[in-house]
């Protein structure tokens, strides 16, 4: 159940910063804690205590900054992914629905002055998931998902790109980076997306809802699957010869049908950053990316996001407005 409520504003830690929400980004982690994380088996569930404030992804103004912050002032704007994925075995920290949030200032970075508040806020975690996927880890964490580090795979224009349920928040991410770096790019998505993906650079478009992408698709060096789920394995028949598929959501594939096939999988874990964020800033500020926004609601209204979440078929981010 999610109540709006009044809680106090929070206090400093040494290396935060306290940030005047003007915008939160919505994003499936949200809901997977709403629910309970029940779509994650058992052991790699976070201690959850109740009342939790959900949410990571903020756009706001710095008012108050610890003794220890260099870099931030009061007055700065800013916008981050905050304390994602959270401690290692530690409780889920998340606390980003909210008027005021406390964040580690190595989080945030400054907002990009030409894009508002409501997009900067869409732009954190599915940007930095397509980044860290797709053009630079940025970290040497082990992922949860497998005991090998995960490596992006080099992008120019000798390669090709499919990218499943590009017309979601990672998903249209991913078709600008991949674009971004000269790739040729595949979308897939229903029909109603499709001039949105082109606008955004994809090449080739595929409604998975007339044909099956596996049909249709060959050669294809990278697939990004921001879907998952059981049915992921049948993307692996769209690639070449040492092609990759990497699933942006925890799914398994049969190691006997890889190894026939010649190709492998390999995922990670989206990890706080605001030296990257910084970069898909410039990326913002140039025009050389831009956030969707499928549809924002009050703060106080964060129950038909969720409600709208729950829909599906979204174009870009769900943002709530705090001011």
């Amino acid at each position: 159940m999610l109540r709006y409520d009044e809680v106090p504003i929070p206090e400093l830690e040494p290396g935060e910063a306290l940030v005047r929400v003007h915008a939160v980004g919505v994003n499936p982690p949200d809901w997977y804690v709403r629910e309970g994380m029940t779509n994650l088996p058992p052991a790699m569930r976070p201690p959850l205590g109740l009342p939790a404030v959900p949410g990571t992804d903020v756009s706001g103004v710095v008012e108050a900054v610890a003794a220890d912050v260099d870099g931030l002032a009061v007055g700065d704007e800013v916008f981050g992914l905050l304390r994602f994925p959270g401690p290692e075995g530690g409780t889920y920290t998340a606390s980003a629905y909210a008027e005021y949030v406390a964040a580690p200032a190595s989080d945030l970075a400054r907002k990009p002055s030409g894009v508002d508040h409501v997009h900067a806020a869409g732009a954190p975690m599915a940007g930095l998931t397509a980044w860290q996927f797709l053009i630079e880890l940025g970290h040497d964490h082990p992922s949860p998902f497998q005991a090998a580090q995960h490596r992006p795979m080099g992008l120019n224009a000798e390669r090709t790109v499919l990218v499943n349920g590009a017309a979601g928040g990672v998903g249209h991410f991913a078709v600008q980076l991949a674009k971004w770096k000269g790739a040729r790019v595949i979308a897939v998505a229903s029909a109603a997306h499709e001039s949105f993906l082109r606008e955004l650079g994809a090449d080739e478009f595929i409604d998975y809802t007339r044909n099956r992408p596996e049909e249709i698709a060959h050669d294809v060096d990278l697939v990004l699957d921001t879907v998952g789920g059981p049915d992921s394995g049948r993307l692996l028949r769209t690639l070449k010869r040492g092609g990759a598929l990497f699933p942006v959501f925890f799914a398994e594939y049969d190691s006997e049908e890889t190894a026939k096939l010649g190709v492998t999988t390999s995922g990670t874990q989206v990890r706080a950053n605001g030296t990257q964020l910084a970069e898909l800033g410039r990326l913002l500020d140039a025009g050389t990316l831009r956030v969707a926004v499928d549809s924002t609601f009050p703060l106080s209204d964060a129950r038909r996001a969720h409600e709208r979440a729950a829909r599906g078929h979204l174009q870009g981010k769900i943002v709530l407005t705090a001011v």
